[in-house]
């Protein structure tokens, strides 16, 4: 109490400030502040440094970095640190050192990503296990935060089995392996699959080095493909072919198999350099055939389901893994089969007879025709010869007319046996499919299931009544209807059709005829047994030509052969006279001059 009688008041205190609320005077507060900034941290803008975790709450967390106040961070930015709790040392970000309200800015994710990728580098330059952070699902993989900077996990490269759900690894921290970077575009690939081949790479040394050919193991189902299933074997994976999986017809191995199943298989073949191993599923059951109903014989009948078509025939399973074949030829006695697939398709429920079985060689044969009655047996009762019909056509060929006489019975009708007259080219010329025809049944083939027909037969021969009408040499009128390769079609009186070559179709003007012209034409050729006529036009108005010129050659002929005899005569005559007379008879030499001047 004696010392306060010594106090005496600051000779500068500012007693206007103090009535404010100011504690001290203004040169004191200075000094103050200046050493309260001692006691602080230097720090700069743009910088990173070590803080303390101080506090975690669900939206923010408050980092101490020495500073005069704390800088608070978004809880979002340690999403992929789980296991931060109050007093962990973190790296931050100071973006600044006050804002508008003098609040401390900082950022742990610029922090790692200011390092991130010097780091990066790093641990693939040294191949390093890195963890990271699985953020979100992306197409065709997965995003992970790796020391803050987001990279890219392929769906192939998550793990070493086929992933089903993503959605289950995000949320998650795993440890990954730098695989790739591209320094250009920023972008990082990892892998968390080769963690895991590394891993198992011994396990399968050692499995494969006790496989064993017909060794049984028992695996899992890890994958299924279109031809064949995965299986796990504990570290090594076989495969199980789609023709492994059951005796009987597989279409696909999910029809056998399932992800996840556990089952046993049998090792058919390894490789262990390669690492290979085929595995099989139906050797561990017995051979279909040989537990097919030993009372099975020729003739008997079947039942089965169609499993298989192609061209040629059908696969009909008679038994589970037990397949006969029903070839086209057995499929009907009468319908023209192409293809099985005309008559059949897969699931069909069919009954079949045995047509042939060999147990040994696990091979059978069946036909569907058998079971009705082959129709061709008393074909030539119910069709002889000579008798007459009307038939469908059902389709044309160049070299003649197929129809139907009842449903499933076919003949032909050769082109030539379709008109005693026409010069056909073409079947479709002459009818047309579906039309009706009427034919007589000229052959029967029964081995070869054939029928020999004729259209033309139905009308008697008219080419017996053409030969005293076309006579070679008479003249008839007729019509070009069509020009061919080598001349033209000329149409007769009575339907009857002649050829003409092109220099027999000149005029007499000297030019050429053209279709649909009527003119006279002489038969020049007649030919019953091909059934053939020549005709020209020409030669109608060339003939008398010739003959006149013929004519006029021959009363030449015989004039100049009268003017000879008469001058024969007189030569004749005169040697008479002469003989009397010498050469000293000049009246009678000049006589005889004159005479022949």
């Amino acid at each position: 109490m004696e010392n306060l009688k010594e106090i005496k008041p600051i000779a500068d205190f500012n007693w206007d400030e103090f009535e404010q609320g100011e504690a001290v005077a203004s040169a004191s507060r200075k000094e103050q502040e200046a050493a309260y900034d001692n006691t602080l941290n230097n720090v700069k803008d743009q910088e990173v440094v070590i803080g303390t975790v101080t506090e975690i709450n669900k939206r923010d967390v408050l980092v101490d970095i020495g500073f005069k106040s704390s800088g608070r961070i978004s809880a979002s930015e340690f999403r992929y640190n789980p296991e931060l709790k109050v007093g962990d040392k973190v790296e931050v970000f100071i973006e600044s050192q006050e804002d508008k309200k003098g609040q401390l800015v900082l950022s742990h994710r610029q922090a790692r990503v200011a390092r991130s990728w010097d780091r990066i580098n790093e641990a693939l330059e040294k191949d390093e296990v890195v963890r990271g952070y699985v953020k979100c699902r992306t197409k065709g993989g997965m995003i992970v935060d790796i020391f803050g900077i987001e990279a890219f996990l392929p769906g192939s490269q998550i793990d070493v089995r086929p992933i089903r759900d993503y959605d289950a690894y995000v949320d998650k921290t795993m440890e990954f392996k730098i695989v790739k970077i591209n320094q250009d575009f920023k972008n990082v690939v990892v892998s968390h699959k080769v963690l895991i081949e590394a891993e198992l790479e011994a396990q399968k040394a050692e499995i494969i080095g006790k496989l064993e050919k017909g060794q049984v193991l028992e695996g899992v189902v890890k994958n299924i493909t279109s031809y064949g299933a995965f299986i796990d074997l504990g570290g090594i994976d076989g495969l199980v072919h789609i023709t492994d999986l059951s005796w009987g017809r597989v279409s696909h191995p999910s029809e056998v198999v399932s992800l996840d199943q556990t089952l046993n298989v049998v090792i058919l073949e390894f490789d262990e350099a390669k690492k290979r191993i085929a595995l099989g599923l139906k050797q561990l059951q017995p051979h279909p055939w040989d537990s097919l109903d030993p009372n099975l014989k020729v003739g008997d009948k079947v039942k089965g389901k169609v499993v298989v078509l192609a061209d040629y025939g059908a696969f009909i399973e008679v038994a589970p893994g037990v397949e006969g074949l029903v070839h086209i030829s057995e499929m009907s006695w009468t319908q023209h089969i192409r293809s099985a697939q005309e008559l059949l398709k897969v699931g069909d429920e069919v009954e079949a007879v045995i047509l042939s079985l060999d147990r040994e060689e696990r091979k059978m044969s069946l036909g569907l025709k058998q079971l009705k009655e082959d129709p061709w047996e008393n074909i030539d009762k119910r069709f002889p010869i000579g008798s007459r019909h009307t038939a469908k056509v059902r389709n044309f060929t160049n070299f003649g007319v197929f129809v139907e006489i009842e449903e499933g019975i076919d003949g032909l009708v050769h082109i030539s046996d379709l008109s005693w007259t026409k010069k056909i080219k073409h079947p479709n010329e002459f009818t047309e499919v579906g039309a009706p025809l009427d034919i007589i049944v000229l052959e029967i083939d029964k081995e070869n299931r054939r029928l020999s027909l004729g259209h033309k037969q139905i009308e008697e021969n008219p080419w017996n009544a053409f030969e005293a009408n076309f006579k070679v040499g008479t003249i008839h009128e007729g019509t070009i209807r069509d020009f061919v390769e080598k001349g033209a079609v000329i149409s007769l009186p009575e339907g009857i059709e002649a050829f003409a070559t092109p220099k027999h179709l000149v005029k007499q003007d000297g030019t050429q005829a053209v279709k649909g012209e009527t003119l006279p034409f002489k038969v020049i050729e007649f030919n019953k047994d091909a059934r053939r006529i020549i005709v020209s036009h020409s030669r109608t108005f060339e003939d008398e030509a010739k003959a006149e010129a013929r004519a006029s050659e021959r009363a030449e002929r015989a004039e100049r052969q009268a003017r000879n005899q008469d001058a024969a005569a007189s030569i004749a005559a005169t040697n008479a006279s002469t003989e009397k007379a010498t050469l000293g008879d000049l009246d009678a030499l000049a006589a005889l001059k004159e005479k022949l001047s």
